[in-house]
Parts: C-alpha cells; sequence; structure tokens
C-alpha cells in the first residue's frame, strides 16, 4: 500500500509564488516522503490569458529552492507526460467526446443572459440558483433549431439525482445533496476545456490516489467524485482518490490570506534571507503540529512524523514574528561554515555598501560565529557587520545622540588610553579596559561600553563589543575613537 501512494501538486503559472501555495505542496510532499510514495509536480496552464513562462520559470526555482524535489514532472519526466496541461489538449477533447457519447455530458444552449435571468428569479423565489437543467434532455430536433439560431453551446457534465457522500481525510464524513450541486460546465463553447474536466481527468491518468489542496476548492469535489464514476463506467479511471482539503491561511483581521497580501510573497522571505527549512517548518504548523512541546525540527523529522490525519480543519493564522523566531532558531542550527555560506550573496553587491576590495574573509570567518546568535534572517547580516568593511562607521545620527551624553568625551579619552595599553589578543583584556575607564568616571560597564560602541561600529546595538573589537584591530579601533573625540570637540 505504502508504494501505492501517488500525491500531486498542480498550480497554475501566474504571479508569484505565495506561501498558501507552498503550504500545499509541503503536505503533498511530506505525505508522499513518509509512505515512500510518488509526488507528481503538474503545471495548470490552460488559461493562456492569465498563465506566464515567466511564473511557470519562478515556480520550478522556488520549489527547488525549498528542496521540494518532484518523482515526475516537468524537467523529470515519467510515464504520465506531458505534465503541462496546455500539451494535453487533444486527451481532454477525446474524453469530453466520450462522456458526450455515453450520455454523461450533454450540449447547453442557453446564453448568458438566460443564465442570468433564470438565476435571479431562482433567488427570488427561495430556490437554489444553480443551472436548472433546462438543457438537460433536448431532442434532436430542439438542438438543430438553437444550432440554427446560430447559438453556441457548452458541454455540461450531468450530475446524478442523489446525494454524494464521502470521507475527508482532514474533515471526515461530508454529503452533497443534489440541489447543492447542480450540472456544471467541462467545456467552453469555443472548445476550450475548463478546470472542472482537465484536473479530474489528469488525476485519473495519472492514477493520483490522494488529493490534498485548499479548503476552497472542496465544493467542487462532489462534482469532481461524480466525474469520476463516469470515468470509471468508460475506463478512464481505475478509482476515486481520496480527498483531504487543508485549512484556510488567514492573514491580517483575520482575513483569507490572499495573493495581493505582501506577506503572502513567498519571494519576500527568499529576499529577507529565510532559510529553505526555517520557512518549512513554520509552514508545516500552520494547520499540523510535530508534538504538543516542539514547533522547531528538521524536514527529515517532519517527514518522519507527518500524517494527514493530524491536520487541523480550522483555519491556520499566519504569524510573521513567529516565523522569523522560528527561522532564527534555524540559523543557530547550521553549522559555522554552512552559515558563513549562506550569508554570502548579503555580503555582496547589491546588498553590501562597502567595496568589494575592501571586504576581508579572515575577518568575516572570524566573526561569524558571533553574528550567527544574533540573526532573525541572513539579510541582518549586513548592517551588523558592516563596521568591518567600511573605511568609517555608518552614521546614524539617532544612535550618536544616544549614546553621547554630557562627559562622554572624558570617557572615551580614558577608554582610549586604556585600550592602548591593552592586549589586543583577548577580548577579555579590551573588556577589563573599558571596565576600568568607567570606574574612573563613574560608570558601569553598560554605559561606560556604549560611547564606545557607538564610535566604533555606529550604532547603539550589535555583536559582541569585545571580539568585535579585537578583530576590527587596534590601529582601527583607536583611529575611530579619535574620530569620534574629534567630533565631539567640534
Amino acid at each position: 500500500m505504502a508504494n501505492a501512494i501517488r500525491v500531486r501538486f498542480c498550480p497554475s503559472p501566474t504571479g508569484n509564488p505565495h506561501v498558501g501555495l507552498v503550504r500545499t505542496a509541503l503536505f503533498n510532499w511530506a505525505f508522499a516522503r513518509h509512505h515512500q510514495g510518488t509526488m507528481v509536480f503538474r503545471i495548470e496552464d490552460t488559461d493562456a490569458a492569465r498563465d506566464s513562462e515567466e511564473s511557470y520559470q519562478q515556480l520550478l526555482d522556488s520549489l527547488r529552492w525549498l528542496g521540494l524535489d518532484w518523482d515526475e514532472g516537468p524537467e523529470v519526466g515519467g510515464p504520465h507526460a506531458p505534465y503541462r496541461q496546455s500539451q494535453r489538449m487533444d486527451i481532454y477533447q477525446d474524453v469530453a467526446g466520450k462522456l458526450l457519447a455515453g450520455g454523461y455530458a450533454y450540449r447547453c444552449y442557453c446564453t448568458a443572459t438566460e443564465l442570468d435571468e433564470r438565476r435571479e428569479a431562482a433567488r427570488a423565489a427561495g430556490r437554489p440558483s444553480g443551472y436548472d437543467g433546462k438543457c438537460r434532455d433536448l431532442t434532436d430536433e430542439q438542438k438543430a433549431a438553437y444550432e440554427a439560431e446560430g447559438r453556441e453551446s457548452i458541454v455540461r457534465f450531468r450530475m446524478p439525482d442523489e446525494p454524494i457522500t464521502f470521507t475527508d481525510l482532514v474533515r471526515g464524513e461530508l454529503t452533497f445533496t443534489p440541489d447543492n450541486v447542480p450540472d456544471y460546465g467541462i467545456v467552453r463553447a469555443n472548445g476550450a476545456p475548463l478546470y472542472t474536466l482537465v484536473n479530474p481527468v489528469d488525476d485519473a491518468l495519472m492514477e493520483i490516489t490522494h488529493v490534498l489542496r485548499g479548503e476552497d476548492l472542496l465544493s467542487s469535489t462532489p462534482r469532481q467524485i461524480a466525474l469520476y464514476k463516469a470515468l470509471i463506467e468508460l475506463g478512464i479511471a481505475k478509482g476515486i482518490p481520496a480527498f483531504g482539503h487543508l485549512p484556510y491561511v488567514m492573514g491580517e483581521g483575520n482575513k483569507k490570506l490572499s495573493k495581493r497580501d505582501p506577506q503572502a510573497s513567498l519571494n519576500l522571505y527568499r529576499e529577507r534571507g529565510f532559510l529553505p527549512e526555517g520557512l518549512l517548518n513554520y509552514l508545516s504548523l500552520l494547520g499540523w503540529s510535530f508534538s504538543a512541546d516542539q514547533d522547531v525540527f528538521t524536514i527529515p523529522e517532519m517527514i518522519e512524523e507527518f500524517d494527514i490525519a493530524d491536520v487541523n480543519a480550522n483555519p491556520a493564522r499566519f504569524d510573521l514574528k513567529k516565523a522569523e523566531a522560528i527561522n532564527a532558531d534555524h540559523i543557530r542550527m547550521l553549522d559555522v561554515k554552512a552559515f558563513t555560506t549562506a550569508c554570502e550573496p548579503w555580503l555582496k553587491a547589491p546588498h553590501a555598501p562597502w567595496a568589494p576590495e575592501d571586504f576581508d574573509q579572515a575577518a568575516w570567518e572570524a566573526i561569524a560565529p558571533h553574528a550567527q546568535t544574533r540573526l532573525t534572517v541572513l539579510s541582518d547580516i549586513t548592517a551588523n557587520v558592516d563596521f568591518l568593511f567600511l573605511k568609517e562607521p555608518v552614521e546614524d545620527e539617532a544612535s550618536w545622540q544616544k549614546a553621547m551624553k554630557e562627559g562622554s568625551d572624558a570617557l572615551l579619552r580614558t577608554a582610549r588610553q586604556k585600550l592602548s595599553d591593552a592586549d589586543w589578543t583577548s577580548p577579555e583584556s579590551l573588556k577589563n579596559a573599558v571596565l576600568a575607564a568607567g570606574e574612573e568616571h563613574g560608570l558601569k560597564l553598560g554605559k561606560a561600553q556604549a560611547p564606545v560602541r557607538v564610535a566604533v561600529t555606529g550604532r547603539t546595538v550589535g555583536l559582541p563589543l569585545f571580539e568585535s573589537l579585537e578583530i576590527l584591530g587596534k590601529d582601527r579601533t583607536l583611529a575611530r575613537v579619535d574620530a569620534a573625540l574629534a567630533k565631539l570637540a567640534a
């Protein structure tokens, strides 16, 4: 049974990838990997007006970056190729023809105006406003008359007249009555197949066993189950997959997170320097939990524990602060070499404010272990280490005003003298020098080191000060203290 499991991830290449889409991909991938099953990646690109090659390439790139690999699909191939719907049109036309010939579907000649008028009348009478079946049983003569008028027709699927019940893997047993699931269109008047046809046909032909998808698609499930039964009778499908509908991801104001919400964009997290492992860890918690007392875990640990039965049906709220905290934990979990490599993009143009020739690899490797304990996202590294590679510290007037109180010049002069005499191979020696300077001026270490930090780094907060001074070196440190004294004198 385990090896028979086949799931699919089938996005449309429209716009930028968003975190809700990634959560769906992740749950399918984790389910497949947990059961040693097959992950099928399929592109639903039948909407030529909205789909784009750029979005398609972004999808591939995003999945690669996240490490969500696939067993069948674009660039991998497989026994059910092609895996882009735009290349499978002949298949859909053939299936639609068989559905029509078998009486499972019929041609509907109703105009948009007629449909609107009848829906409005049904609503006014308190009846369901779905399609009323007017064209269900047209005679050949009636069809010919409509066609003689020049009317176009769509193809509708004939829904059964009894309730449809199925067990949702997340929500339990659900029943839909016929009045809530009317006949529906599967082929446009121009012959283009609709999602309502192509999605289940591809799932059938690709032998998908489990469909894990968003809650917003739940209402289409009874339609697809009815279509599956027809496809089984036609010898096209082998069975009906199990369905599991994942909870909504909610954004600000408890509204469903939409593609237009800034925090929904996957690119945003990638650009800020989220680790793939950190982001996937957080997204997995949107509807699922590893254990009652553990939120941080590795992706292999998630695969080991993931069970679709443990997914919660209630909406999950996206919490950026929690996402950042989990990412910070994953940064700490890296070994130092992996951390230094992961930070490299933010130490070069266009992120780095220093000239390439001023970057010092040895200084970076020395400071990296201290930086690793402080970062929330990798992009934070630039501001944390810029004092090492800029010719002068960054000018932050707010930090200057906060640190340089009355008497700071006297303190800095004392600190300079004691730092000049200190052992520069020992951060502890540098700390003792500043501590002694503070004691001479009646200040504890926290107050005494603030003017030194701003003079040397330009900021009131940052990496451990005395380790930073040691790596910056005696000459550059004393020169910056001298420059601060000159500024105070002016």
